[in-house]
């Protein structure tokens, strides 16, 4: 499954008690909804996937293909106000962090974080 089509399925989870809910909330078909959450987004109508991602904070990008959710937004915003010494810690443990969702092993985490560390010192 698509990463939209997963953050429209958590956000409908989280925002409204049901699919039902939420389709009558949009005046969608149920089946529409149901149909897109099992197939992906990528087959529902354009203006179908605007209204929904509307109604759930989604803010989509058409130049990069990429959305914004609230939480990004927010991330967004607040990473934006830091100074370089804060950017430059946000990012070492954000690239730390992948490396862990990615499995791998504790070691090579910290030779990855001195490495960086080295590399944003000559900097």
């Amino acid at each position: 499954m698509d990463e939209l089509t997963m953050t429209i399925k958590n956000e409908i989870k989280r925002q409204y008690k049901s699919v039902r809910q939420f389709a009558a909330a949009l005046d969608i078909p149920q089946s529409t909804i149901i149909s897109a959450m099992r197939k992906g987004i990528g087959g529902t109508a354009f203006d179908t996937v605007v209204k929904m991602c509307s109604a759930l904070g989604i803010k989509l990008s058409m130049n990069s293909g990429l959305f914004m959710d609230k939480e990004k937004t927010e991330l967004l915003e607040v990473f934006s106000e830091l100074d370089d010494r804060g950017r430059n810690t946000v990012k070492s443990v954000c690239n730390v962090e992948l490396l862990r969702c990615r499995n791998i092993p504790v070691m090579s985490v910290v030779a990855a974080l001195e490495r960086l560390q080295s590399q944003q010192s000559e900097q």
